[in-house]
């Protein structure tokens, strides 16, 4: 084979390694992710069951990145103390170097038959849990073929002229060959995929074994850097446990450095595979960290809450609270997130709907314009659920799955409509009636009022069916339409009649009232769309709306009036 074919066929190998890589993390997720939170949550109350509960875990997903980004997103939601956090990543970390021991035995012609079981799996179901496992068989037989690929590839490459000027200059200094195995492993986001690629490089004599163990050293300070990186943008209490974890690891390359050369001319003495060395290394350094440090977490957790502090106290609403971008690849666990964040979307609707009448009431030109800005808030959140939900979407969903996101996404998109009618609408005639000096006469406030009230109910109320799904539920919110219809048919009648009698004030604000009370309707018609899914997937769409149409046909009747079509809720 040419250079560049040896190159090329060398890029792809590790690519395919990678990837094989977040099959098996994304597949143990999905199919044990709710148990291996709750491995975590439940076992970390003790320092050593913390490590142990880190090393299982691990071992599992062959990712300490992935355990690292959990734990950040558990102390960001103050689920587990970061002296735990701490003691599960130095568990994790010992993890990953198992995981590097068993892909070191002679298991590669295996690749075949792993991944046959895992393409059976996947056809013969439909369901998540088979399918992830079945990714993760798919995906460890990739990693054994990219490794086997690899291992043939790396030989004929010895021969390189450019390949060994490369490995050269690395290997004559520790330090260089240490950040460059940093880089990869950054840029990779595997620490075991770099260490096996160091274990083969050592076992075709590529690399001296000085050279090796300074990748190796590499590897690890670079598995520790990419989850600091990743949450970088989080909370404080997330950031703090990559932090911590990246002091640890960094503290022991650098007491481990000065004796590199002397442990490395002793390991060349041993009648040990120089690949093998590479591994055991790479075991060794992580039991000798942890052994180090699993005693002084609670110091390494007070100095990154030093280093990382509290910011000071300022809530911003259009901030999301709820979107962990952690759990991406468990459908439902981030479906549930966006679900609380769409709660937290209609708390702040909410809020808008009752300052709105303290508006219309109190001719609060500064509360409006709060208002105003709140509307905003409501956008930019709502712009962050659709982006997670995007991102969700991405991983394949069930079919139960795709239905609560389309829910999700429609009622997020209702609550952001809401918000609109009361910032452009509903505040526009505030500010109309504050510039006329408009006067509503006390029945007309009263009645304003009354109706805002039921509008404030069926918002709470769709709220609890949104996130509950009760079908009873939900049938009394599509009831509340008609007799919100009904209520705004009153208001209707009474206002006609106090325009009848001349009422002056009554007369100056006949607009602005009368669009109130249309605009309040129009909330009313967005809030009670939550309860539709829920009604037809339970068989009741049709006879509720066979309900709602006699109901309309009654009051139409006791009015004097003739039903006008079929009624469209």
């Amino acid at each position: 084979m040419q250079g560049t074919e040896l190159f090329t066929s060398l890029i792809g190998s590790v690519t395919l390694l990678l990837w094989g890589v977040r099959m098996v993390r994304t597949g143990v997720t999905r199919t044990l992710g709710g148990a291996l939170r709750r491995l975590l949550a439940a076992f970390t109350s003790n320092r050593f069951y913390a490590f142990v509960s880190g090393l299982v875990m691990t071992v599992l997903v062959q990712s300490s990145t992935a355990t690292a980004l959990l734990l950040g997103s558990f102390c960001g939601r103050g689920m587990i103390g970061l002296s735990a956090a701490l003691a599960v990543m130095l568990g994790a970390n010992v993890g990953t170097a198992l995981a590097a021991q068993i892909f070191s035995f002679d298991v590669l012609w295996l690749w075949s038959a792993v991944v046959a079981i895992g393409v059976i799996l996947f056809m013969s179901s439909n369901a998540e849990r088979p399918r992830g496992l079945a990714r993760s068989f798919i995906g460890l037989g990739l990693m054994l073929l990219a490794l086997d690929l690899m291992t043939s590839t790396i030989e004929p490459l010895k021969a390189s002229p450019t390949f060994r000027t490369v490995i050269g200059a690395i290997a004559e200094e520790p330090i260089p060959a240490l950040l460059a195995a940093a880089v990869l492993t950054w840029l990779a986001h595997s620490s075991l995929s770099i260490v096996l690629f160091v274990k083969l490089l050592a076992s075709t004599g590529v690399v001296p074994t000085q050279a090796g163990f300074a990748l190796v050293l590499g590897a690890n300070l670079g598995g520790a850097i990419a989850p600091f990186l990743d949450l970088s943008g989080s909370p404080p209490a997330a950031r703090r446990v990559p932090l911590g974890n990246l002091m640890m690891r960094g503290a022991a390359v650098i007491l481990i450095l000065p004796a590199l050369s002397p442990f490395a001319h002793w390991a060349d003495t041993l009648a040990i595979d120089a690949g093998r060395l590479m591994i055991d290394f790479h075991l060794a350094f992580n039991v000798a960290a942890a052994v180090l440090s699993l005693f002084l977490t609670d110091s390494f957790a007070k100095l990154c809450e030093r280093l990382v502090p509290e910011p000071r106290k300022h809530e911003d609403l259009s901030t999301p609270r709820h979107l962990d971008p952690n759990v991406l690849d468990n459908s439902s666990e981030a479906l549930a997130c966006a679900m609380r964040e769409t709660l937290n979307m209609g708390d702040r609707v909410g809020d808008m709907l009752r300052q709105a009448l303290i508006v219309f009431e109190t001719s609060d030109v500064r509360l409006m314009r709060e208002v105003e800005k709140s509307d905003n808030s409501v956008d930019r959140l709502h712009e962050a659920i659709k982006l997670y939900l995007i991102d969700v979407s991405r991983s394949g969903l069930s079919e139960e799955e795709s239905r609560r996101f389309q829910e999700i996404l429609s009622f997020t998109t209702n609550l952001e409509h809401i918000g609109d009618i009361i910032d452009k609408n509903l505040m526009e005639l505030a500010a109309k009636k504050i510039k006329n000096n408009y006067v509503f006469s006390s029945e007309g406030l009263a009645e304003i009022k009354k109706f805002h009230a039921l509008v404030m109910d069926d918002l709470r109320l769709a709220l609890n069916v949104f996130a509950t799904r009760d079908v009873a539920l939900a049938r009394k919110l599509i009831a509340e339409k008609a007799l919100v219809r009904a209520a705004e048919r009153e208001t209707s009648d009474l206002h006609y009649a106090r325009l009848r009698d001349g009422r002056p004030e009554s007369i100056a604000s006949s607009a602005i009232h009368l669009d109130i009370i249309r605009d309040l309707k129009r909330i009313n018609s967005h809030l009670t769309s939550v309860g539709y899914p829920i009604l037809e997937e339970a068989g009741e769409l049709a006879e509720s709306r066979l309900l709602a149409r006699d109901t309309e046909a009654a009051e139409a009747h006791s009015n004097g009036q003739a039903a006008a079509g079929t009624l469209r809720l």
